[in-house]
């Protein structure tokens, strides 16, 4: 709630107090004491009264009488006839005091009223002509103002030095910056500054962060809105917005309009049940006028992020538009690194802290993933006691981000920790003997997470833009491993293999119908688009392969999966005494590290070599 709504509220709180307060005196003179008549008489026949006033009110023959005792007490009594109790305390020998009737008051009864009704009215009229005119979305009932925030240049603190792990994205968008800077010196050469800019790529990759970089290197203003924020349940408020806002925005020119999350306002036109020109496509029509129309507006790039690149409309995609479109990948390892030193900064680390270590076991993360790291390991300190981070304060941190919190007092019978041993020993021993999948980091028998009874963590040693055919085969075996050392020493199976089943299960159906892997099927994707009905595509969606492919595809598949099965039980039956050896240190430990387990083996496997910089 913004600063003018709770001034708003409570006036209006104050205003509806003071009228109750009034309503509340004007009622005390009707109350009923609780003292009765019949008090009163009792009092008069045992000579206890002293003094006695009446005071009738305006509607006579009601009133009051005021009644001093001789004992010092004074009582109230409300009548509906003065005129009989005035009898009634003659007739005792008291010679009572009556005062006069009051006079109606012509102010209270007359003005008073009307007064308090124009305050309120001029109250609320000066209060929505405020809101109105106060902008942005503390607005009442100004739904077709635009909500986009604006961010004046000196006030972005945000630089391109402080973006990390993003160099190649950077270079690019080093154009825009010049061009918000000098744009003579493109229009001396005839050039065109591309006029949108689409920032693509997974959750947490740094979009949002990059586009106010831009805007604070280039000391422009910066107009911020949610795609979301167009969207309104009446019709038109959508368009109105973004009329507004690049009229806002013709007014601080040069400038830069970022549209998060622009797939909620630019999905696909004519999709869906039944298509329907809806208030989101009115939305984005005048979108697509704005950014490239009849209209102009020099000086005005829109940049926009999502990661939904898959579902925008055409129409805003083509050059004109958003003329260059920007994939901000995940880091690589040495883009992690860099990462790792920029969070850190503010956090005094243990001189045991090795960030290019760290960078090596996060494969995958993104830049949010990282900074989510790192303030988990600073509150692991915190909750120690301690005033620095240590590398172990890290490494509790991503099991807890990665996999799940450690559940160390969770009673598991001897049984259970025994299978959970054998069965993280054996995707361990797959781990280190297979070339392509090592080497391990941790093996563990701690229940973490809802479900997980232990984990295994390999340590990647590249980042690998691609799999192989081999890769992917040895992710299979390593999946298998954990079931197979259960049938190996228990003779028997459990439910604790179920996700690695259906992992392997999913790899191997991905190599037959999406990768062309398939020696017997070919070169050929016979992969289901399942997704296009949620994208919209296409309500009724049909496979576009046979049903005697069908049938091949479940053979293949089950054949690279027997194929692995039988390939990682011969090398855990090879290396059973390894298993035997880690299963029994896993018990008496409950969590090992790699020197702890490459020591268990007799002989050394050859290893990957370690990852090459990139320049």
């Amino acid at each position: 709630m913004s600063r003018n709504n709770r001034s708003f509220y409570l006036y209006f709180v104050i205003i509806i107090g003071l009228l109750l307060f009034t309503v509340w005196i004007g009622t005390l003179k009707v109350q009923n004491s609780g003292y009765t008549k019949g008090q009163f008489v009792n009092q008069l026949e045992n000579n206890e009264v002293a003094l006695v006033n009446i005071c009738p009110n305006r509607d006579v023959p009601t009133g009051s009488l005021e009644i001093t005792l001789k004992n010092g007490e004074e009582r109230t009594l409300y009548v509906t006839d003065v005129t009989e109790m005035e009898e009634l305390v003659r007739s005792y020998g008291l010679d009572p005091r009556v005062e006069n009737v009051p006079e109606e008051s012509w102010f209270l009864n007359s003005v008073f009223p009307v007064l308090i009704v124009v305050v309120v009215c001029v109250f609320f009229f000066v209060m929505m002509n405020g809101q109105n005119a106060g902008g942005g979305g503390g607005k009442m009932m100004n739904f077709g103002r635009s909500r986009a925030k604006l961010t004046l240049g000196g006030e972005n603190t945000i630089k391109l030095d402080g973006v990390a792990g993003l160099k190649e994205e950077k270079e690019e968008l080093q154009e825009i910056v010049e061009f918000l800077k000098e744009p003579g010196k493109f229009t001396k050469v005839g050039a065109r500054i591309p006029k949108g800019i689409l920032l693509e790529g997974a959750p947490g990759t740094g979009k949002t962060l990059l586009a106010k970089a831009i805007a604070g290197e280039a000391n422009v203003p910066f107009f911020s809105i949610s795609g979301s924020d167009f969207v309104e349940m009446f019709v038109g408020v959508g368009a109105s917005r973004v009329r507004d806002m690049f009229a806002e925005a013709k007014r601080h020119a040069p400038c830069i309009i970022f549209i998060d999350e622009i797939d909620a306002v630019a999905r696909r036109r004519g999709t869906g049940m039944g298509g329907g020109h809806d208030e989101r496509e009115q939305t984005l029509n005048q979108l697509l006028v704005e950014m490239d129309g009849f209209g102009v507006n020099e000086g005005i790039i829109v940049m926009a992020a999502t990661n939904r690149v898959d579902i925008l409309d055409p129409a805003i995609m083509r050059p004109g538009r958003f003329d260059r479109k920007i994939a901000v990948a995940r880091p690589d390892v040495r883009g992690r690194e860099d990462i790792l030193r920029v969070h850190a900064q503010n956090k005094p680390l243990g001189d045991d802290v090795d960030l290019r270590q760290i960078a090596q076991t996060t494969a995958g993360f993104t830049g949010a993933d990282l900074e989510n790291l790192l303030n988990e390991a600073a509150i692991n300190a915190a909750m120690d006691e301690r005033v620095f981070v240590k590398q172990d304060d890290i490494k509790r941190a991503f099991v807890k981000v990665g996999i799940g919190t450690e559940k160390k007092s969770r009673l598991i019978s001897d049984k259970e920790k025994r299978i959970t041993a054998y069965h993280e020993a054996g995707h361990a021993i797959l781990f280190h003997v297979l070339p392509d999948v090592g080497p391990v980091y941790t093996v563990s028998i701690i229940p973490t997470g809802a479900t997980a009874a232990g984990y295994t963590m390999p340590m990647p040693r590249n980042d690998d833009e691609f799999l192989t055919k081999g890769k992917m085969l040895q992710d299979i075996m390593v999946g298998l491993g954990g079931r197979i050392a259960e049938e190996i020493i228990f003779d028997d199976v459990t439910t604790g293999a179920m996700n690695d089943i259906k992992q392997v299960t999913e790899e191997a159906r991905r190599m037959v119908t999406r990768y062309g892997m398939s020696e017997k099927l070919g070169i050929i994707n016979y992969a289901d688009d399942d997704d296009e009905v949620f994208i919209g595509r296409d309500l009724a969606h049909a496979k576009n392969h046979s049903e005697e492919i069908s049938g091949q595809i479940d053979r293949e598949v089950k054949a690279i999966i027997d194929d692995c099965y039988g390939k990682a039980k011969a090398i855990i039956l090879e290396q059973e005494s390894v298993l035997h050896k880690c299963a029994e240190l896993l018990l008496e430990k409950e969590k090992i590290g790699r020197a702890e387990f490459e020591a268990l083996f007799d002989k050394e496997y050859p290893q990957p070599e370690e990852a090459v910089e990139t320049v």
